[in-house]
């Protein structure tokens, strides 16, 4: 079981890492100046590779999470029991896997010119991994329910 837990740690921390650059790269987008194709393709080619690669660790991120939670019972049971934290941090892991599709949605949008996103705004869509990997290491460290 430590072998799983250590290999979704990493996975987990790697597909985090993909959703932190990411939306920067996206601030990027939003401050090119009109005309500067060139720099526009650039970043345009950086994001979707990293959305890319991002996508290929949360693959093993979920299910190696998925094997420690069904398969050796972590967090198992009903929150009445002392689960409550695992509750709440599947609900934390379908708004990541949200993110992460706002994410492709934003691409998308940035790529084909209908985003209007200011690079304020995707400052602040940047902070929501954090904030989201914060709730979901104190749930899984503090189990405060």
């Amino acid at each position: 079981m430590l072998w799983v837990k250590a290999f979704h740690i990493v996975f987990v921390a790697s597909w985090f890492a993909g959703l932190f650059y990411l939306p920067r790269i996206f601030v990027n987008l939003a401050m090119v100046a009109p005309g500067s194709v060139a720099e526009r393709d650039r970043l345009l080619l950086m994001a979707r590779k990293l959305l890319r690669f991002t996508t290929l660790l949360a693959v093993p991120a979920l299910a190696l999470g998925a094997w420690l939670w069904l398969g050796y019972g972590i967090g198992r049971g009903p929150a009445s029991q002392g689960n409550g934290w695992m509750h709440a941090k599947l609900a934390l892991v379908v708004l990541v896997i949200g993110y992460h599709h706002a994410c492709s949605v934003l691409l998308r949008k940035l790529a084909d010119g209908s985003s209007r996103r200011s690079h304020a705004w995707f400052r602040w869509f940047n902070e929501v991994p954090v904030a989201l990997l914060l709730c979901a290491v104190v749930l899984v460290v503090v189990k405060p329910f």
